[in-house]
């Protein structure tokens, strides 16, 4: 506390480093915790929180896919589907910029998301992509490398526009095949 009574945050990245999840293993289930927001590109294995205050580490080759969700509750009728993942494919072409990918997972399942069109995509434990469906539960979706039997790239949505100024090719080359 502070002089006249207000609490004030000690960190204001204590909130931040940790947002809830719901991790999808190959075996089918699932655990609700909390995972870093990044994960270092040489872990071995998963770290979270669960719900209950327990540290458990998980190898990422037992992890499908870890989901940022919104909210950790889950009403008895999404015991089956936590992530509330209802659409794993695009049914339009997405508008948001980054690279469209497909990719099958170990298990022969099937996902469709964006990813951003950078060093991530060739570094670090996996692939973080932004999901088909924007109002479920999930906001982020992170597929580790492991995870990933085929890896498809549909598009690449919003390339970089032109430079005011760029050179046109005809004046590269000179005028040349006018």
């Amino acid at each position: 506390m502070v002089p006249g009574g207000r609490i004030v945050r000690q960190s204001r990245t204590m909130a931040s480093q940790r947002k809830p999840v719901i991790v999808r293993r190959f075996s089918r289930d699932w655990l609700a915790g909390y995972a870093l927001s990044v994960f270092p590109p040489d872990a071995p294995e998963l770290e979270i929180l669960d719900t209950g205050g327990k540290v458990l580490r998980l190898p990422w080759s037992a992890i499908k896919w870890v989901c940022y969700v919104r909210d950790l509750a889950v009403s008895p009728v999404d015991q089956g589907n936590p992530e509330r993942l209802i659409h794993k494919r695009f049914t339009i072409r997405p508008r948001t910029a980054g690279l469209w990918l497909r990719m099958t997972l170990q298990d022969g399942e099937e996902l469709e998301g964006l990813a951003p069109n950078d060093r991530s995509l060739i570094d670090g434990a996996g692939l973080l992509l932004t999901p088909p469906d924007q109002r479920s539960n999930t906001q982020r979706i992170f597929v580790p490398r492991s995870a990933i039997q085929t890896l498809e790239v549909i598009s690449l949505i919003g390339a970089a526009k032109r430079r005011p100024g760029a050179a046109e090719q005809s004046e590269l080359f000179g005028g040349q095949g006018e």
